[in-house]
């Protein structure tokens, strides 16, 4: 009888070899239970078929040889008298010794007895003519036995401190012996034909211990068979989950609202300047879909300046015309307050009350702006992560907006939309995403795109410093001071560190003080300011007091000074693609000559350059998006798991892009065929979500 149930959710310290101990060095990695263990895959392989004699095996990384113990025991090494253990072997024509420098001297006396026929594998390096390894993978091989680690493919998996290679294959194959027949089939076998995959369990086997033929190219590029049917499989439930919630959506009823032209017009003629004609095709787009009787998911995608705040405050007036409410989440205090002053002055004109909460109301005023939302009597509420904290309660909200959408968790802009009952969603993004990011993250959300500037901006002339010329970089910014310009200069500190040798804001407006004294005024911004130094100082900038604003990236999103027409980026090789690109979008807001100036290290990173490069070249912020993408890959473009990014086991966004579009495709026919997913066909399926992904495949949706 077993003492544990056969089950793919059995705690991975069941698995013979493992225990309380290792599987909390497993649990580093991720691994839990036994199907996160059987879909840890490897990382690379290394191939062991054809092992040479030691004389013609040349020094070099994943070497094998297998020889003879003549010799083995404790002895010392150089001045320090290094203690290690030696194994000296032979295979009749050549000698090569073992060391290890971390040992239980017992037990390897034991393991490596004279005459014993050892393999070894790992770093062949050479050493006082004598080829060496140091700490190689080392096995006895019996007469009767074949080679654990020798004679085929080897599967080198990505681990953590305190677990050997060695380790984790035995109890990996410890764990396809007692639970591979538990891997349930997900397709049925038309399925699999159709779009040209392995079963489950036959490319999961296969991915661990691949065939004495196989190609060992074709598996560490992950080109094989197997690697396609899991990358299938990965992006195939992802992409599901997006196609169910879509249908789902659709299937919602919301609120629907009436467009009114007349109006529109009305809050068109208050604009001092007309829409781009992208602007008003995206309106278009938003209104078509809060007119119908479902709820709206929609991204907007536009560039640093394209007017996305505009096209919001459109959408969001037709929603209070008809009765009700909008709430307008933003990242950051200064944004949201910016964001109040330029909506404000609009809705003042046709009455309809706005308010601002953040962290920072508080008091009186904050119980009067909850009130007025809960009775109906504030109609629009802009703010930060405040709106979406306890006791914040809407009457009838209608439409919720959450602006630079990749600042904020998935269970962030959850909360904001369930402050109504099911309102529209508009999401809002300066941050241009990719097309194949896009589809992944969103493909749940009709997209629109606004890729038209307002006329009459010029493009930001860009170029690169290094610290040599601090002082044309002084006198250019004189210039433009002189003007009657203003200017940002960014660094990526806030204080001197004594760690790391880099400009910082403190210091450096201190310095710019000095230098531009007395004729120009020179004033610090920086996150750990309280709320109320920082409306003032940036007030004060907005208001042409204050000429140079010294600041940390705090000023990177939405702050808008049309008169500001100069970016200094002090250590630019510092900062990313997307960040430097936000950063130049301070600028060029107004109709004068704008000019961003990356000051960097003369000694750069080739990525580092690279980045540089791509800034001077283009100030399209979906080619600078692509580009991003491509140098850091789609983990670290947007960086933690809060940001929605599936954490998948093979697939690569960046490059299974064929494999991503087919296993859309595929998902979302299942879906529009078999919206339950009831079918008998797709009734495994079904199963693997509602198991909640104990293969580690579902639950990436």
């Amino acid at each position: 009888m077993e003492k544990f149930p056969l089950d793919l959710h059995t705690n991975v310290q069941y698995i013979k070899g493992v225990g309380p101990h290792l599987a909390g060095v497993l649990a580093k990695k991720g691994i839990y239970n036994v199907g996160d263990l059987l879909f840890h895959f490897p990382s690379r392989y290394v191939d062991r078929r054809n092992i040479l004699p030691i004389a013609k095996t040349p020094p070099g990384k994943d070497r094998t040889i297998i020889a003879d113990v003549i010799t083995s025991g404790v002895t010392y090494l150089g001045k320090r008298r290094s203690r290690i253990f030696e194994v000296i072997a032979t295979d009749g024509k050549g000698m090569i010794s073992a060391k290890w420098f971390n040992f239980h001297e017992e037990y390897m006396k034991k393991k490596f007895k004279k005459d014993k026929k050892i393999l070894l594998a790992g770093e062949l390096t050479e050493y006082n003519g004598t080829k060496q390894f140091v700490h190689p993978e080392a096995e006895v091989l019996e007469e009767e036995n074949e080679p654990q680690f020798g004679g085929r493919l080897i599967s080198i998996y990505p681990l953590t401190e305190g677990i050997s290679q060695n380790t984790v294959r035995k109890i990996i194959r410890n764990a396809i012996e007692k639970y591979s027949s538990e891997i349930k089939e997900v397709f049925p076998r038309e399925f699999l034909s159709k779009y040209k995959i392995d079963g489950l369990k036959d490319a999961m086997l296969t991915l661990h211990s691949p065939p004495n033929e196989a190609d060992v190219e074709m598996f560490n590029s992950r080109r094989s068979s197997a690697h396609r049917t899991i990358i299938f499989l990965e992006f195939f439930m992802f992409e599901l989950g997006l196609a169910l919630r879509k249908a789902a959506t659709e299937k919602k009823k919301g609120i629907s609202i009436k467009f009114n032209k007349k109006f529109h017009d009305e809050f068109l003629s208050t604009l001092p300047f007309e829409l781009t004609g992208a602007q008003e095709r995206v309106i278009s787009e938003i209104i078509a879909d809060m007119e119908r009787p479902h709820p709206m998911n929609r991204l907007v995608q536009g560039d640093v300046g394209s007017g996305k705040t505009l096209v919001a405050l459109a959408c969001a007036l037709q929603t209070l015309h008809n009765g009700n409410q909008a709430a307008f989440m933003a990242p950051t205090e200064i944004l949201a307050e910016q964001h109040y002053r330029t909506v404000s002055k609009i809705t003042d004109k046709f009455r309809m009350p706005c308010a601002l909460l953040t962290a920072s109301i508080k008091g009186e005023m904050r119980e009067s702006i909850l009130a007025g939302i809960k009775d109906g009597s504030l109609p629009l509420l802009i703010g930060t992560h405040a709106l979406i904290q306890s006791g914040v309660e809407f009457k009838k909200l209608g439409l919720a907006i959450i602006d630079e959408q990749h600042r904020f968790g998935v269970m962030q802009r959850k909360a904001l939309h369930k402050k109504g009952a099911e309102p529209d969603v508009l999401v809002m993004t300066a941050t241009p995403i990719p097309r194949t990011l896009s589809m992944t993250l969103y493909g749940d959300l009709e997209v629109s795109v606004i890729d038209e500037m307002p006329k009459g901006r010029k493009t930001i002339i860009t170029k690169v410093y290094t610290d040599k010329l601090r002082q044309k970089l002084y006198d250019g910014m004189r210039k433009e001071l002189s003007l009657g310009h203003q200017a940002y200069v960014v660094y990526p500190l806030i204080e001197e560190s004594e760690k790391v040798d880099l400009k910082n804001a403190t210091m450096m407006a201190e310095e710019l003080s000095k230098v531009f004294a007395p004729d120009y005024r020179v004033e610090l911004l920086h996150g750990k300011m309280k709320a109320e130094e920082k409306e003032k100082t940036m007030n004060a900038f907005k208001d042409g007091k204050v000429h140079i604003l010294a600041a940390t990236s705090v000023v990177e999103v939405g702050v808008d000074v049309p008169n500001a027409t100069v970016m200094i980026v002090e250590h630019a090789e510092r900062f990313g693609l997307a960040q430097l690109h936000q950063l130049r979008g301070r600028v060029g807001r107004g109709d004068d000559q704008s000019f961003c100036i990356m000051v960097c290290s003369e000694r750069l990173t080739e990525e580092a350059s690279r980045r540089l490069n791509i800034m001077k070249e283009t100030c399209d912020g979906f080619r600078i998006a692509e580009e991003d993408l491509a140098i850091r890959g789609p983990g670290e473009y947007l960086g933690t798991r809060q940001s929605g990014l599936p954490l998948f086991k093979l697939a690569d966004i960046s490059l299974d892009i064929k494999l991503l579009q087919l296993a859309r495709q595929a998902a979302f026919e299942v879906v529009t065929e078999d919206p339950l997913l009831e079918t008998t066909k797709n009734r495994p399926i079904y199963e693997a979500i509602r198991d909640g992904g104990a293969l580690e495949l579902g639950g990436v949706g």
